[in-house]
């Protein structure tokens, strides 16, 4: 059982969306089903979800521990970048999901990892994410690492969180930009509304930065290469949607027309630079362009 504790600086806002905002990886309706199940108190009292929050409230949320299915290793091929004792990085194809959530316990990036480090991979993130120190859309291709022990996850996701992991992805964009570079820095939090996608317009929202520059100009599009220096949720695609050149064929922060049979957005991750968590040494990890990137930047020459 895992719980978490918040003190309301300015009052006025309903329980339940307060929550929403400060737990970014869950949904309004589970908060609302913990605040009905009693695993919410507002002063040390149990309250409904419509509850009006006052300054100075202390609130605390239990959070029980989820029952996780067995994941089974299944032997799926992998585009296999690097691989030492420490370290794998894999080239994830488009429409894999990296680790098993509802509705996808089967076919995932993990079940595959597994299959293939069969013991040697690092439990840190649990049962259902070993290995995995950051991810990538479904629809996302690219360069992906997956750490083989505790001490490299360690290392790792130490250099994550110093932003001193080089991430660089390719993307082809809606319009034409006018500049040959620039910063977006705007903040990403869950949209106000549709709590499935993430916004710039948010209260709450986290430190986003994403530094873009042109690769290749076309009539309608542009081909970018976007570097991160923090690693939000969808933060290349609600970046480049929020300066209004989101990426084609993105059916969340794009157009509802794409001119082109897609599935899903053409992002890649085509560059990881990482400090080996053994040796110290730099590294840098390039993923090929997938074929349908290929071909589309042929096209629309």
């Amino acid at each position: 059982m895992e719980k978490l504790f918040f003190t309301i600086e300015k009052g006025g806002e309903r329980i339940d969306k307060y929550l929403s905002e400060q737990l970014e990886d869950m949904t309004r309706s589970h908060i609302q089903k913990l605040i009905k199940e009693n695993m919410v108190r507002v002063n040390g009292m149990a309250v409904k979800s419509n509850f009006k929050l006052s300054a100075s409230d202390q609130i605390e949320v239990e959070i029980p521990e989820l029952k996780e299915p067995d994941i089974l290793p299944e032997n799926i091929p992998l585009d296999i970048l690097y691989e030492d004792q420490d370290i794998l990085v894999v080239n994830k194809p488009k429409g894999m999901v990296v680790h098993p959530a509802p509705g996808h316990y089967t076919g995932t990036l993990v079940n595959a990892i597994m299959y293939h480090c069969k013991d040697n991979l690092s439990g840190i993130n649990g049962v259902m994410r070993p290995g995995i120190v950051h991810r990538i859309d479904m629809d996302t291709t690219g360069s992906l690492l997956i750490c083989k022990n505790d001490r490299a996850h360690q290392a790792l996701a130490e250099q994550l969180k110093e932003h001193s992991i080089t991430r660089k992805y390719h993307a082809i964009v809606h319009g034409r930009l006018k500049e040959d570079e620039g910063t977006i820095d705007k903040p990403i939090g869950r949209h106000p509304i549709d709590r499935k996608k993430m916004s710039v317009h948010c209260t709450n929202g986290r430190e986003a930065i994403t530094h873009y520059r042109v690769l290749k100009r076309f009539q309608q599009f542009t081909y970018i290469e976007c570097q991160l220096e923090t690693g939000r949720t969808h933060q290349i695609r609600v970046h480049m949607s929020s300066i209004g050149h989101p990426i084609l064929g993105d059916q969340v922060y794009g157009p509802a027309k794409c001119p082109y049979k897609l599935q899903g957005q053409t992002l890649h991750a085509k560059v990881l630079g990482i400090t080996h968590p053994t040796t110290g040494e730099y590294m840098e990890f390039d993923a090929p362009l997938p074929d349908y990137f290929q071909g589309l930047l042929e096209k629309m020459h």
